[in-house]
């Protein structure tokens, strides 16, 4: 009696494994990650209570302090281009507290023993904050239009792509330093804090640095969240060709290449 032999079925190019992609991967953590969102749309609209309270609160006194030498729609093409920016750096530096969440519950590592690549997984994750983040920067122009707000439809169109590109590297940052600080989870708060408030200042977010000392003026140059704050208020302002915006997009390019590139590393070095 001969020993039957089992040989391997071969992978047809309809089966589930040869359809796989790098991107399909991408969109499968990219749904799972919005599915939350979904469920409870509350919490886009919740996020939109700190930039309303800064334009409540602040922009008043911005519009006073121009003393009439200003139309009030110029005032707010210099400040709502700023929130919209900083509802992106809050908003996305934060996200590794989820991360953190799911390593404590074990859905991490289920997600790492899965066939879905892992720089997939961190890209995922990534593109997921883009989501609302436009949708919360779509209701706050919205808002600031019967205030006053004139911006240019294609410049705001054109600062949501920046803003995006800015918000994928940031948030992949984000995870990477949940990763890295896994077993002191207080660390990550420590660390976020540390870094958000000196560049928030740095990039003329809430006060022009021209009136700044010069260490200041040299300081924010190295900061992309300057570039990218300038590109915003140029795009707002109908001047899509300014030289600021190519920077802008430069600086956030450069911040989305080095925070997808940390982010991948930080999650192969944890799943070894």
């Amino acid at each position: 009696m001969t020993a039957a032999t089992l040989t391997p079925v071969p992978t047809t190019a309809t089966s589930p494994e040869a359809r796989r992609t790098w991107w399909s991967d991408v969109w499968l953590v990219l749904v799972r990650e919005l599915r939350p969102v979904a469920r409870e749309p509350f919490s886009v609209v919740f996020g939109l209570v700190q930039p309303l309270v800064f334009l409540a609160l602040f922009g008043p006194l911005l519009v006073g302090s121009a003393g009439g030498g200003l139309p009030t729609s110029d005032v707010w093409l210099w400040f709502v281009p700023s929130v919209l920016v900083m509802t992106t750096l809050f908003g996305t530096s934060t996200t590794g507290s989820n991360l953190q969440d799911e390593m404590a519950s074990g859905s991490y590592e289920r997600m790492l023993v899965t066939p879905l690549s892992r720089s997939s997984q961190i890209v995922g994750r990534a593109l997921k904050e883009v989501v609302p983040l436009v949708a919360q920067g779509l209701l706050v122009v919205l808002v600031m239009l019967p205030f006053g707000l004139r911006p240019d439809p294609v410049g705001v169109a054109v600062g949501f792509v920046l803003l995006a590109v800015l918000g994928v590297g940031l948030g992949a940052l984000s995870y990477a330093l949940a990763i890295a600080v896994r077993q002191q989870e207080w660390m990550f708060w420590a660390v976020q804090q540390t870094f958000l408030f000196p560049l928030m200042i740095l990039s003329g977010l809430l006060l022009p640095l021209e009136a700044g000392p010069r260490w200041m003026q040299v300081a924010s140059a190295a900061n992309p969240l300057r570039w990218v704050v300038d590109a915003e208020r140029a795009l707002f302002a109908g001047d899509l060709t300014a030289p600021v915006v190519a920077w802008g997009f430069v600086a956030a390019a450069a911040t989305a290449v080095v925070g997808l590139a940390v982010g991948v590393r930080a999650i192969l070095r944890a799943s070894r």
